[in-house]
């Protein structure tokens, strides 16, 4: 059987009723990601693949209170994209979301922003498309744009429906910790194509502003912001029931 044929049955048979949640932290072992510095002589780095599983493991704290979850790496170790997407196969996972921080070459850029797999992308997404799909390596992840089609075709307007459960619930707790709000927007992302399923990719904030790092490395607001990642992801659980 072909992959584009594996594919067509596994949408096909795709149900809406969520109840198991891979949550994905980005990056891992070389891989560090987005690299921030508290202080102004850049002398104490905090890498984003720390700050990622930091955060994905308390969404799967919360989450696995009353759904099933399981996290893509619990240590700083490196995972694939295919890896990540086999591995929601593995566990029949019903939603996948990706957790990243974002990064600029401008130090003032901020705020919290979430994504969801559209390949009718606009402008303001190609940098962090072109930030999170920079390794990609072999032909097996190059993602062939009629499986993308597909993909999209099937899990769009679930993933848009996630995306606002999950962003109506950020909202309050990202304006209590002053961090701006970038909104939902679509994107093109490998490793959310390759995992065939509705699913999200989070950029919780920007490393790469010492402020809002200063913030994000605080366990108070990864614990908050954790809280309301999931208290959206089971709002959208209970109408898909």
């Amino acid at each position: 059987m072909g992959p584009l044929s594996a594919l067509l049955i596994f949408l096909l048979s795709f149900s809406a009723t969520a109840k198991v949640v891979l949550i994905d932290p980005g990056h891992g072992g070389e891989e560090s990601g987005a690299v921030g510095h508290l202080d102004p002589k850049r002398k104490r780095a905090i890498f984003e693949k720390d700050l990622s599983l930091r955060l994905a493991t308390k969404v799967k704290e919360h989450l696995g209170k009353t759904t099933t979850a399981y996290l893509t790496r619990s240590l700083d170790r490196a995972v694939s994209l295919q890896e990540r997407a086999d591995l929601a196969d593995i566990v029949k996972a019903d939603l996948f979301l990706s957790i990243h921080f974002n990064s600029s070459t401008n130090p003032t850029s901020h705020g919290f922003e979430i994504y969801y797999l559209d390949n009718s992308s606009n402008v303001a997404a190609n940098k962090v498309e072109r930030a999170e799909n920079l390794n990609l390596k072999g032909e097996e992840l190059i993602v062939n744009q009629i499986l993308v089609d597909l993909v999209v075709q099937q899990t769009v307007a679930h993933s848009k429906q996630l995306a606002r459960a999950v962003h109506e619930s950020v909202r309050p707790t990202i304006a209590a910790h002053k961090v701006s709000d970038r909104g939902v927007k679509p994107g093109l992302f490998y490793v959310l194509a390759l995992s065939k399923r509705p699913g999200l990719l989070i950029e919780a904030g920007f490393v790469s502003n010492r402020t809002e790092l200063q913030k994000m490395n605080q366990e108070r607001y990864l614990d908050d912001l954790a809280q309301a990642i999931s208290a959206g992801v089971q709002k959208f659980i209970q109408t898909q029931k």
